[in-house]
């Protein structure tokens, strides 16, 4: 039976547990993520990292969320009060919404009934994903509009921007993923990679779905809603207590969102690796829950991987990027995945699918060879028009002497 089947067969009770227990694992998984962060990084940098809260000091997630819990709540006089309160709730909200639609294991026994560990299986998953997406960076903007002051409000209108324009590269990289599956719903995308994870055959939406959800998350080096450096904090800037915790949740439960839904559409999902299918059966079906979250970690060790490597991208080069990198191959890949299906299907024969590719990969190298010369003329003509700039004459500057000599005389 498919995951829909057993979804469709599910009592109440049965939802009602699936959800606390996919609550609950989101709320664990961000208290270790921050351990594991901060372990990370520290490695990187040669330093210990938090090692005295727990052994190895795995607590100190939890002791951090305590810490916040029991600070003082603050409200600037200048805030809308039930604008600034609500906000970080709908951030909170929107994060933990898009796990209803992912599918964390096969079949499985769950109480003696026969169920699959995802919440709903809609026909349009993916889209419902990223429509709760949408709505979570209204969070942000409310955050910074309501707190009444200009570093907040400057790192909402940021935040903005930044998560439409690469909105937009992220829904185009998961085109040709609805072309290959012809189907929107994620358990039946994770079971049309049965052969091969759509990660290699389509490896250039895999890429720009892999950028663009750093960007989507507001992580570094795309973290220019919150630039300590030029914005304080950022839209969060007069939060604390409580109401930042939030911030704090939601913004550690959309990385692990978003992870999720890279493993679900282009990493095969719960499926084990290519070789290992017979794991799939241990435990009754419930390893396959080991393989989803093991690939799901892999994804969060690259964000903080890249957290601790590259330095923060200025805004323009970051606008600049998403807009006329990011989008323009996203639609060119569109357009040859279309043609290679519709090949496919049709059955022309593989030394026409070959030859249709080498030309694509051929026209791509005369195209960016060209634009490169066309840039470096372009230098170079910026180059030779600066130094032949007129050199208008400029009266000495006198020495301190000189001057001195004159308020003198």
């Amino acid at each position: 039976m498919t995951n829909a089947e057993l979804i469709a067969q599910d009592p109440g009770w049965i939802i009602a547990l699936k959800g606390v227990i996919i609550f609950a694992v989101c709320v664990v998984l961000t208290i270790m993520a921050v351990w594991g962060e901060r372990r990370i990084v520290a490695r990187m940098q040669m330093r210990l990292g938090p090692n005295r809260v727990g052994k190895f000091g795995l607590l100190q997630g939890l002791v951090d969320g305590v810490k916040l819990a029991l600070k003082e709540d603050l409200i600037p006089k200048a805030a809308d009060r039930i604008v600034f309160v609500i906000a970080p709730i709908i951030s909170v909200t929107a994060c933990f919404m898009s796990f209803a639609v992912i599918p964390l294991s096969g079949e499985v026994n769950f109480f003696g009934h026969k169920t699959a560990m995802q919440l709903t299986d809609l026909p349009v998953g993916v889209l419902y994903v990223l429509a709760i997406a949408s709505v979570g960076v209204y969070g942000i903007v409310l955050a910074g509009w309501s707190s009444g002051s200009t570093y907040p409000l400057l790192g909402g209108l940021r935040s903005s921007a930044q998560v439409i324009s690469y909105e937009v590269a992220m829904g185009l990289s998961l085109v040709a993923v609805f072309i290959y599956s012809g189907s929107m719903s994620t358990s039946e995308i994770v079971e049309a990679q049965n052969q091969w994870w759509y990660a290699v055959i389509l490896f250039p939406s895999f890429v720009i779905y892999a950028i663009s959800m750093v960007g989507e998350t507001n992580r570094a080096p795309f973290d220019l809603a919150e630039a300590e450096g030029e914005l304080v904090g950022g839209f969060h800037t007069e939060y604390s207590s409580l109401k930042f915790a939030l911030f704090f949740l939601a913004e550690y439960v959309n990385i692990i969102a978003v992870s999720a839904l890279a493993t679900t559409l282009f990493l095969g999902g719960y499926h084990a690796l290519p070789g290992l299918g017979f794991t799939e059966q241990w435990l009754g079906g419930w390893f396959t829950v080991v393989w989803f979250f093991a690939k799901v970690l892999l994804f969060f060790f690259i964000f903080v991987w890249l957290r601790g490597t590259l330095p923060r991208l200025r805004y323009d080069q970051f606008m600049q990027f998403g807009w006329k990198v990011l989008i323009p191959v996203s639609l060119a890949w569109i357009l040859v995945v279309s043609t290679l299906r519709v090949m496919s299907q049709q059955g022309s024969s593989r030394f026409a699918i070959m030859s249709f590719t080498f030309a694509v990969v051929l026209i791509y190298f005369i195209v960016t060879t060209f634009m490169e010369k066309s840039k470096k003329q372009l230098q170079e003509a910026a180059i030779v028009k600066d130094s032949a700039a007129p050199n208008f004459p400029v009266p000495e500057i006198p020495n301190s002497k000189d001057r001195a000599e004159q308020l003198n005389g």
